[in-house]
């Protein structure tokens, strides 16, 4: 008797784990198709500038491309700050300025996944965003906690900015009221007055 129940605990257990391994399997193919779909949405939005979904049922699409040279960061930036949005990329807040426009562009991400980037960010990093339109460079100029309640960081600007945020700290696994954020402002000493500096690479 105690063996057949050793045997069946066995078996029941030796189940869980391929059913473990195997839904795993599934989420990282899942993950890597899902990449490549936005990789080849955002290669054909480099090339027109229309809106592209990564695929038919998205809720969102490609907006832009950012990068950070130091680090050989490169992320997408997505339209909207869903949970749907951010579990594959920055989102960008709708209600703020158009990435590379004029105004504040407020772009958000994970602070697991994303945006765990920001936390090395150090003040006189360079930050790109890529567009269809160009390419337009900032320089990180400081760095802020606040609580998710503030909105300064939201409010519209006269003069361009990029505003990153995400969840801090950075090592908690729980909901928090905390947010950190990265301010950048144009680096003119690239291409003066804030203009597209260079027709983007489609690739």
């Amino acid at each position: 008797m105690r063996r057949r129940l050793l045997l069946t605990c066995s078996a029941l257990i030796a189940a869980a784990g391929i059913s473990l391994l195997g839904n795993q399997a599934y989420l990282r193919a899942k993950g890597l198709l899902a990449g490549l779909l936005i990789d080849r949405a955002c290669a054909a939005y480099m090339q027109d500038g229309l809106p592209h979904r990564p695929w038919s049922w998205a809720d969102m699409h490609l907006v832009a491309r950012l990068e950070v040279p130091r680090l050989g960061v490169r992320r997408t930036v997505l339209s909207g700050a869903t949970g749907s949005t951010l579990a594959f990329g920055l989102g960008h807040l709708e209600e703020t300025a158009i990435p590379g426009q004029p105004g504040n562009c407020v772009l958000a991400g994970h602070r697991d996944t994303c945006g765990a980037f920001l936390e090395d960010l150090r003040v006189g990093d360079e930050v790109r965003l890529r567009g269809p339109q160009g390419t337009w460079s900032y320089r990180v100029k400081s760095t802020m906690i606040v609580t998710k309640e503030e909105t300064r960081l939201l409010e519209p600007t006269d003069e361009p900015r990029l505003t990153l945020v995400t969840c801090y700290p950075f090592s908690g696994l729980l909901r928090s009221r905390w947010r950190y954020a990265v301010i950048c402002a144009p680096d003119l000493a690239l291409h003066g007055p804030f203009q597209p500096a260079a027709r983007a690479a489609s690739n």
